[in-house]
Parts: C-alpha cells; structure tokens; sequence
C-alpha cells in the first residue's frame, strides 16, 4: 500500500463506443498519481491527457463522489466497486495501489444493465421497478405531526435501513444470477415495515416482483454476494421478507 510518493501506474479499460459496437481493453500509462486523490479523480487525470492528445477520454459516471448517488459502479480489478469492503468507486484512493500497478477497469457486465459506452451502463431498469409500485400513493391530506403515528423502534430502524439502499446495482453486478432481489428486498421492506406503506402493501409485493422479472434479472440461489458487496450493508434478510410479502400477496389476491 503506497502512503506518501507518488508512483505509475497503468490502467485498462474498457473502450466500447456505443451499445452495439465492439468492445476491446486498451491500457494506457498514468503518471505521478498522489496516494491520497481519489480513483475517479485519477480517471479525470487520464482523460485530461487523452484529450490533451486528441483522444476520446473515457466514459464513465459519477454525480455525489461522496458514496451517496451510487453512480459510480464500476469493477476494479474483477471487485465490484473496488477492493474495499462496503464502499463505492468514489470512495477508493490511489493508497490502495503501488507504483507500477495493472489496474484492470470494467462496466457492469449484465444482461439488465446494457453498455451505453466505456464504462457507463443504463441501469435504468432499477428505475423501471421501482416505478412500477416502490412509492405511496395514498392521499393522506395535508402533512401530519411526526410522532402522531407510532412506529415501534426496531421497525422503524429496520426500515431506515432497508431505506439506505443506493440503487447503485452492485448487488446486481457480484450475483452470479444477476439478481436484482436485495435492492427490491430493500426497496419493499422500507415500506412494508411501516404503516404508512400499509394500504399497497399487498399490490408493491406483486408489481415491483413482476416488473422486476420482466427487466430479465435472475434469482437468488443465496449465495451471499449481494450483502457482501453493499455499499450501505443491507442484509439480506430483506429478500427473506421481500419472499414472504410477495407470497401473502398471492395468497390473498386469489381469495
């Protein structure tokens, strides 16, 4: 782990021009990095050389760097997100490398999260699910008290958690299925564990499912990568219950 000089290294990354054109890795030398700037700060770094070249810099997202927005997913030498445990992309330094390194850098590699170009992915399928019933749409008239409506603590702190979800995809990107299930877990447990999500609770069970089958993710077969790789540490126990609330929404759709 480099902590104080300032080294070289060489990066490849992956150049894809548009959705359906070819793919290649193309590596390229980044000199005189600091330890201490960020891994999308050195991105920045080599796309202010390429285009001092005349070439095309490298695409990729970002929006907060503050591990909030969860824009910023990337694979860094085969780790979703990078090498640190809990974390995104903007969260990483160049500490975590040493002089000479190979940092090998992918998008997404996903049948639900399509390259738009380089290393950007259109993970607006997330989006589509969570349209399809992640929301209150009950009109409950003009904004009430906040304790006027009790929610028992550990409810309402597993909520707050399940509510933590970033939509960043890492879940998505780490499953060996390509599942989708902790970020819809989540997205169902935050309201179903409170009252106020209550009244659709049955109908948000059955289409943030269906929309969620419909984008092509797969299935969990529990292998634990999901909860691994979160940013934000949600369990995994929100598929437990994103299960159990969808089965019960079955259930009583048909009496």
């Amino acid at each position: 782990m480099n902590k104080s000089k300032h080294f070289n290294i060489t990066v490849r990354a992956w150049r894809q021009a548009g959705p359906s054109e070819p793919g290649k890795m193309v590596s390229y030398g980044v000199k005189d990095i600091s330890p201490d700037i960020s891994f999308l700060e050195m991105l920045d770094i080599l796309n202010d050389s390429l285009l001092k070249k005349g070439e095309n810099p490298i695409t990729f997202e970002s929006d907060c760097r503050e591990g909030i927005c969860g824009s910023c997913g990337l694979v860094v030498n085969g780790d979703v997100h990078g090498p640190d445990e809990h974390s995104t992309v903007c969260q990483l330094h160049m500490r975590r490398f040493k002089d000479g390194d190979v940092v090998t850098v992918e998008p997404w590699r996903l049948k639900a999260f399509p390259i738009i170009k380089d290393l950007a992915v259109d993970r607006s399928a997330l989006d589509r699910v969570m349209a399809s019933g992640g929301f209150i749409s009950i009109n409950t008239g003009a904004a009430s008290d906040a304790n006027s409506t009790p929610v028992a603590r550990d409810k309402s702190e597993e909520a707050m958690d399940a509510a933590a979800c970033i939509g960043c995809g890492a879940c998505v990107a780490s499953c060996p299925n390509g599942a989708a299930m902790l970020f819809v877990g989540a997205k169902i447990s935050q309201l179903a564990l409170l009252p106020q999500g209550a009244p659709e609770r049955a109908s948000r069970a059955l289409n943030m499912v269906k929309a969620m089958d419909k984008e092509g993710f797969g299935n969990c077969t529990n292998e634990y990568e999901c909860e691994a790789v979160c940013p934000k540490e949600i369990k995994a126990a929100n598929i437990a219950r994103m299960n159990r609330e969808f089965l019960l929404a079955n259930l009583f759709s048909k009496r």
